[in-house]
């Protein structure tokens, strides 16, 4: 079985198509958290769960690059694809939140955290940074009020992450979406009992594969980040989506030398055990 830890089919990519997709992932086998990035696709993530009695989840939070109104252009870490995101500057509501949180399919708080790569020149960047630190710590004390863990993102902020979770522990942990740090580094995050998120950039060359060998598989769930981050060897521009997680976990069998089999086993598990799911 092969596990989508972390999916946008809620996104308006999938409009047309969502629910016929994720339909066609529980006939596969498959189970799929789709995670919200703001209130709008975190009410999505819900109620595209509510649909179906098992399989697909949710998480819900504010991206951290909405909390500014504007727009992004999105490059993925390996320069092959570009596209211009429109952002919301979101006010984070708690109790809005607290309610979407509280229904049973939401399984992580996320995606939350930190990003520091998507700053411009004209930004005023200590501010940002402090809203989206106190941001997360909300998130944070939402996620342990309804004891589940959360769904992080981080794009050039390990060591501030690191410290805002060892200073506001997060009772269940969660995952590191989109891992592309250092050895060092996910040792740490794995040390705090977390949980790294590998997808379609670990396909992108060899980059990962000596942090591919080197993390133990309990410590790794698999997503695919969709529709970013289309894996290889799909064409740049393809849409990604939740079935082509299954190309994530032959790279990882590649470079650890065992099954795909094996990897899809071990990273559902694993998935299973940190988003409390039975």
């Amino acid at each position: 079985m092969l596990f989508d830890t972390h999916a946008h089919v809620n996104f308006n990519s999938f409009k047309n198509d969502g629910e016929e997709i994720l339909r066609q992932c529980l006939s596969d086998g498959m189970m799929v958290v789709n995670v919200g990035s703001q209130y709008s696709t975190s009410k999505r993530a819900v109620e595209y769960a509510d649909k179906f009695e098992k399989g697909i989840y949710a998480a819900i939070g504010i991206h951290p690059v909405h909390l500014k109104k504007g727009s992004f252009i999105h490059v993925d870490p390996e320069e092959l694809t570009e596209e211009e995101i429109p952002t919301v500057g979101e006010i984070f509501d708690y109790q809005k939140y607290l309610e979407l949180a509280r229904d049973e399919k939401v399984v992580a708080i996320g995606e939350i955290g930190l990003d520091y790569h998507h700053f411009e020149p004209e930004d005023d960047v200590e501010y940002l940074k402090n809203l989206q630190k106190e941001t997360l710590i909300s998130f944070i004390n939402l996620a342990n009020e309804v004891e589940k863990p959360v769904m992080l993102h981080c794009w050039d902020g390990y060591d501030d992450l690191l410290e805002i979770l060892e200073t506001h522990p997060v009772k269940k942990r969660g995952i590191v979406h989109s891992f592309i740090g250092s050895y060092k580094t996910a040792n740490k995050f794995i040390a705090l009992g977390y949980k790294l998120g590998l997808n379609g950039i670990i396909t992108y060359g060899e980059s990962y594969d000596r942090l591919i060998r080197e993390i133990d598989l309990e410590n790794i769930v698999i997503e695919t980040d969709c529709p970013y981050l289309t894996p290889r060897p799909l064409e740049k521009g393809t849409r990604n989506q939740p079935q082509y997680v299954k190309l994530v976990a032959e790279k990882i069998a590649t470079v650890k030398n065992i099954s795909v089999d094996e990897v899809a086993e071990i990273t559902s598990k694993n998935a299973k055990t940190i988003l409390n799911i039975s």
